[in-house]
């Protein structure tokens, strides 16, 4: 590893997690109890010509429709042109009904199509660059968010209260985090980020008695409660799965996968990179399945492996730490790098170096609440 590349959740039963430094080495990882200082100097400045993206607006209505003769409905599964599998015809969730066809109403999805909900526009206008679609049939072929190199970020999963007004492009917040809360970024013109740990287990999760011990590896050291676990397992992507499905019922856009550079680590599973690229690209497959866009998390190591399917990456400390051109790969694909440094004495260097090269630069504290600063 390069540096630190660990961070944690946000709130323990609705108190801030605390956040500790390992050694000399930077890290966001939250943990229950008690607060962490640090000398980044942080503040709310704002940059003044920060970038809101537009949003499509609307809902995505389901395409054409099983017609039978006469304008019966088709019975036992027939296939309208949209690709829709019906069982008896396929009905819109709330839309009317044709004698022949089915028309869905006001965009909403019919009962014979599942529709991802990470992706689609939202009320007041989401921004993005397409919605989430499905053909109407029972296998869907969800799009999602593709974010692009520059955009401007908030990263709060160390508790405060969150604000909507901040002026930027997209929110990176916990997936306990409430779905009243990502519908009011969403309606403020917001995208927003699912912040999961893939690579740990933590005892004060609401899942965490799910974990089944074979899949329980070593403590993870610093953090108490808190243990490696393997990525290989089945049962682990099973509960992994069913986070996701939590983040899509939410309407998060994306995910932020932590820990996904468990290989990395002395983790009590004789994992291998392989492992992880493995693992990282069931992740993006799940995801972009769900409608929802997904960032690497730092493990820079696997990059080349995995860029081509991730659409963006976060980093922590690249600048400080000497890596950040480990991600070029994304912003020559005109995908962001969401950059955190923790230390304001480089900060200043790290904008004049990244936003130039549209590396999306924050200076944060290491509790990651609130307070942030951006580049001038």
């Amino acid at each position: 590893m390069k540096g630190m590349r660990k961070q944690c959740s946000s709130l323990v039963l609705g108190l801030p997690l605390a956040a500790v430094l390992l050694g000399a080495s930077a890290c966001s990882h939250s943990a229950p109890g008690g607060s962490q200082s640090t000398d980044a100097a942080v503040a709310t400045d704002i940059a003044p010509d920060l970038l809101v993206l537009g949003g499509t607006g609307g809902a995505v209505a389901d395409t054409g429709g099983s017609a039978g003769p006469g304008g019966s409905v088709g019975t036992g599964g027939s296939v309208d042109t949209g690709g829709a599998t019906g069982v008896g015809g396929s009905t819109g969730a709330g839309g009317a009904v044709s004698a022949g066809g089915s028309t869905v109403a006001g965009g909403t999805t019919g009962t014979g199509g599942r529709m991802s909900t990470g992706g689609s526009t939202g009320a007041g206008g989401v921004p993005g660059t397409g919605g989430a679609t499905s053909t109407g049939g029972s296998t869907s072929t969800a799009s999602w968010w593709k974010p692009v190199a520059g955009l401007s970020w908030q990263w709060q999963i160390g508790g405060g209260t969150i604000n909507p007004s901040l002026a930027v492009d997209v929110f990176d917040i916990d997936w306990e985090e409430a779905a009243s809360v990502v519908t009011q970024l969403h309606q403020a013109g917001k995208k927003v980020i699912c912040y999961v740990s893939v690579g740990s287990w933590e005892d004060w999760r609401s899942d965490a008695a799910s974990f089944p011990a074979v899949v329980l590896g070593n403590d993870y050291p610093g953090w108490p409660g808190e243990k490696f676990v393997d990525i290989r397992a089945q049962a682990l992507r099973d509960i992994m799965a069913k986070r996701l499905d939590v983040c899509k019922s939410k309407g998060f856009d994306a995910l932020e996968p932590d820990n996904m550079d468990v290989f990395s680590d002395n983790s009590g599973f004789p994992l291998t990179q392989t492992d992880g690229v493995n693992y990282a690209k069931w992740l993006a497959t799940e995801c972009h399945a769900r409608g929802m866009a997904i960032v690497q998390k730092n493990a820079s190591e696997i990059t080349a492996s995995i860029q081509s399917v991730y659409d963006g990456a976060l980093t922590e400390d690249c600048y400080n730490d000497g890596w950040c051109a480990d991600m070029q790969a994304y912003i020559d694909a005109n995908k962001p790098v969401f950059a955190c440094e923790y230390t304001s004495s480089i900060f200043g260097a790290a904008c004049t170096w990244g936003k130039p090269k549209k590396y999306s630069f924050i200076l944060k504290s290491l509790d990651l609440g609130a307070p942030v600063t951006f580049c001038p």
